[in-house]
């Protein structure tokens, strides 16, 4: 009958259709390298020069004396009374940073420190490459050390991985497990510390992903483990996008969903009674809700120089990279609140809770004498001017093996269920007991032994071979 024939095609074609979509694996789609010149004016016919060379930091007595100049003719506003650091910066605290920056500070000897390591420098794709790239000081017997690039962010540099760096190129001498041991590269974005800034626009994590990719490939390495929180999150995200056969794992300690589907919206708005419904565990609930305070406000609150940066970043820019002073205001403001919101409430900003002043000072130092603050303020404009969610390597996923450490002081929470949809592969998700943004600096012991248990999983099981 003809009722029975239009059913037996209609069953044909819905067979042909679930058999299409159980055997069509959808093809992985990759980022493309993006290929730029980065140099002054136009790019020269000759053949870049891909030579290593060594590097130091080091600073002359003009330098040093312009610095001190700056500092005594400081002018200080007198904040409102028990403001603490509701308004940004305390400049009562602030008078009390300078005066040690004057009279105890001192940056001969963190040159020495920042030079305990070695660094080079390689131009790639038209601009000097800063990079710091340290080396087992031994390795057991047949055991080979594994490639670790580790990318920073913004106001921080190279040096917040200081502390973290023995921890993985020598884990046995600092009580951890030497199952796995790491050489480590740390490169500086360009436009940050002692990288060159691009002299070209569009400039964004894209190229710098694809710049280090260059890097870890002219270092000879040709699969390798890269790790970020920050700007580093993103240009590891965009680097495992480019070259997922060559990036074995990818851990991040800050984890950003940037594309918002339906069911996201409908869990910040259920999640806290529903939280099984949507995936959410106790620990997300409590670190999401209530909502509006937890996310919107805190938003809203705490971005206004990411608006700054994102639209007019050389205005505000000229401020602070011809005032000391206004420079370690504005990246301690952040180092204050981004490693706990609660410490506006203190005088001090806790700044020195979690921190010494050593070494958030040789931080400001290293945006000081590169005078790169501009540049590294224009980053948020390279990536956000198109708006967000509009990038192609925003609607792609990442299909490296991913290790996230999820500290509780981040500025915004991201539950794995939000993450996974990104994040195909996570195969550890972490919530860490304390620390927040600037988690290598702040924290180096936790961050370190969740890369180790991370890059354990994924070698154990070979997870980069079975994709």
């Amino acid at each position: 009958s003809l009722a029975g024939i239009m059913l037996l095609e209609v069953f044909l074609v819905l067979g042909t259709v679930i058999i299409y979509f159980l055997f069509s694996k959808k093809k992985e789609e990759t980022l493309p390298f993006k290929e730029g010149w980065w140099g002054k004016g136009q790019k020269p016919d000759t053949e870049e020069d891909t030579t290593i060379q060594p590097f130091k930091v080091e600073t002359t007595e003009e330098e040093l004396s312009d610095l001190f100049r700056r500092l005594d003719q400081a002018r200080f506003t007198e904040p409102l009374e028990n403001s603490c650091f509701h308004y940004g910066i305390n400049s009562v605290y602030l008078r009390k940073v300078v005066s040690y920056w004057k009279n105890q500070f001192n940056w001969k000897k963190q040159v020495e420190v920042l030079n305990k390591y070695p660094q080079f420098k390689t131009k790639i794709q038209g601009i000097d490459i800063h990079f710091v790239h340290v080396k087992p000081p031994c390795l057991p017997e047949g055991q080979s050390a594994k490639p670790l690039l580790m990318v920073h962010g913004w106001p921080g540099s190279f040096y917040e991985f200081y502390r973290i760096i023995p921890l993985l190129t020598d884990p046995a001498s600092h009580g951890l497990s030497d199952e796995h041991i790491f050489e480590v590269i740390c490169p500086s974005i360009p436009g940050y510390g002692f990288s060159e800034a691009p002299h070209k626009k569009d400039f964004n994590s894209v190229s710098a992903a694809s710049v280090f990719y260059e890097l870890m490939l002219r270092l000879g390495f040709n699969e390798f483990y890269a790790q970020g929180g920050d700007w580093g999150w993103l240009i590891c995200t965009n680097l495992a996008q480019i070259a997922p056969s060559h990036v074995k794992g990818l851990h991040l300690n800050l984890a950003s969903v940037t594309r918002v589907g339906f069911t996201q919206v409908l869990s910040v708005l259920l999640g806290r009674r529903l939280p099984g419904l949507f995936g959410f565990r106790e620990e997300d609930v409590r670190r999401m809700f209530p909502f509006l305070e937890k996310g919107l406000y805190r938003i809203l609150l705490e971005s206004g120089y990411a608006h700054i940066q994102a639209t007019k970043p050389d205005t505000v820019g000229c401020g602070l990279n011809d005032s000391p002073v206004g420079l370690a205001a504005y990246i301690l403001e952040k180092f204050s609140s981004w490693t706990d919101l609660e410490f506006q409430n203190l005088e001090d900003g806790g700044l020195e809770r979690k921190f010494n002043l050593d070494d958030l000072l040789t931080n400001i130092m290293i945006y000081w004498v590169s005078g790169c603050i501009v540049s590294s303020m224009r980053f948020y404009k390279e990536n956000l001017q198109k708006g967000i969610g509009t990038q192609k390597h925003e609607k792609l996923t990442v299909q490296v093996p991913t290790g996230i450490a999820s500290f509780p002081n981040e500025i915004m929470h991201t539950p794995q269920a939000w993450a996974q949809k990104k994040y195909t592969n996570i195969v550890s998700f972490h919530f860490m007991p304390r620390g927040g943004h600037f988690a290598a600096l702040e924290e180096p012991e936790l961050l370190a032994r969740d890369i180790l248990q991370f890059v354990g999983k994924v070698e154990k099981e070979q997870l980069w071979k079975k994709r």
